[in-house]
């Protein structure tokens, strides 16, 4: 954990200084030019160096350590740091906005040297090397604030792109489209800034987790011979390396108590070793003589699949003792009918098998319903 706070750290550390050299040039180029759009472009430079400042700040926090009121940790400081990354870039997107409608109602003729163009054109070099180098670096060390700054600084090439057209056209035929330049820079920066706030509230929300993963996990935990199935995957994210969560896996009944506990055991270090999840392991017996119990098994998902809405069964499990059925739906998260759904279907049950009662959970489709 430290090497990755170290290393987000000196990424940062190289996007300030690229950015505050970026900022200085524009800045003196723009003022000199008289172009709205070339400062604007250093303005947003600086926003930049902000948000690297952030996002060290981010990093720290985030890898404080676990006490009695964060018993998780502090990893969702960085989904906080992705939030205020994006309320800056919203804010510079407003204000750059701001700035540029006079412009173009009112156009003025920048004055363009040929020094102009070259600082433009190293610039905007800069920022794509940077933009590669950082969003690249934040997919490495899982950091969606350095994978923000990286798209941030990937735009802002695309935009001194775009003032260099500017440029081109003054120079050419002698027009000014400065203005018009800085609404579209603005339009992209708030564009940016709000799929940035968009990701990070999710995050913070609490999103759904990648299906890819979930399948992988899964997929993991039926290796082991004893499992006929793992159902009910869920995981919390409590920041970028920390995923906490459960599962329900299916083992036959023969199993002791004992052995239930090596396997629990075995399968969450092997998840949490590959994954990094940390896992509790739910149990749902499988009824170990399944010949004689085929037929009233057959029967019971014949009913359960008049119904379109239930996308899965699992868990069935029958107790010939307690003469008790249980198994899970899985349903659409959408489905308001829940209740409505569930007594239906313990009716439908109990006139085909009236000596048993029936015990039904619903679970939530949540891997397909991203």
């Amino acid at each position: 954990m430290m090497n990755r706070e170290k290393s987000i750290i000196c990424v940062s550390a190289v996007g300030i200084v690229t950015n505050v050299i970026l900022v200085g040039f524009k800045m003196l180029v723009g003022v000199v030019a008289g172009s709205i759009a070339i400062i604007l472009d250093a303005v947003n430079n600086l926003t930049d160096v902000l948000s690297s400042v952030v996002t060290i700040i981010g990093a720290k926090l985030a890898n404080r350590r676990p006490d009695e009121e964060h018993p998780y940790g502090h990893g969702r400081y960085e989904h906080l740091t992705t939030l205020l990354i994006g309320v800056i870039i919203l804010a510079t997107g407003i204000m750059a906005l701001a700035e540029s409608i006079p412009k173009v109602i009112h156009p003025e003729l920048a004055d363009y040297s040929w020094a102009t163009i070259i600082v433009i054109v190293a610039a905007t070099v800069a920022k794509l090397v940077l933009g590669f180098y950082v969003r690249r670096a934040g997919k490495k060390y899982a950091s969606k604030s350095l994978v923000a700054s990286g798209v941030d600084a990937l735009f802002d090439a695309l935009l001194s792109l775009a003032t260099l057209i500017g440029i081109a056209v003054t120079l050419i035929f002698q027009i000014s489209i400065d203005g018009i330049l800085g609404v579209i820079i603005s339009l992209f920066i708030l564009k940016a800034s709000i799929s940035i706030l968009a990701e990070a509230s999710d995050e913070i929300l609490g999103r759904t987790a990648d299906p890819e993963l979930m399948r992988k996990i899964k997929d993991l935990i039926c290796t082991f011979p004893e499992v006929s199935g793992a159902y009910d995957l869920m995981l919390h994210s409590y920041g970028p390396t920390e995923l906490i969560g459960s599962v329900q896996i299916q083992v036959p009944d023969r199993l002791t108590a004992k052995e239930i506990h090596r396997l629990a055991r075995e399968i969450a270090q092997r998840v949490y070793n590959k994954y990094n999840a940390r896992l509790t392991i739910g149990v749902y017996a499988e009824n170990t003589d399944d010949a004689a119990y085929r037929t009233m098994r057959g029967e019971i998902l014949n009913i359960v699949n008049q119904y379109p809405e239930i996308h899965q069964v699992h868990g069935l499990y029958i107790d010939d003792e307690a003469r008790l059925i249980t198994f899970d739906i899985v349903i659409p998260i959408s489905y308001s009918q829940k209740s409505e759904l569930k007594n239906k279907l313990s009716r439908a049950l109990h006139k085909t098998f009236p000596d048993y009662k029936t015990l039904i959970a619903i679970d939530f489709d949540l891997e397909s319903s991203k």
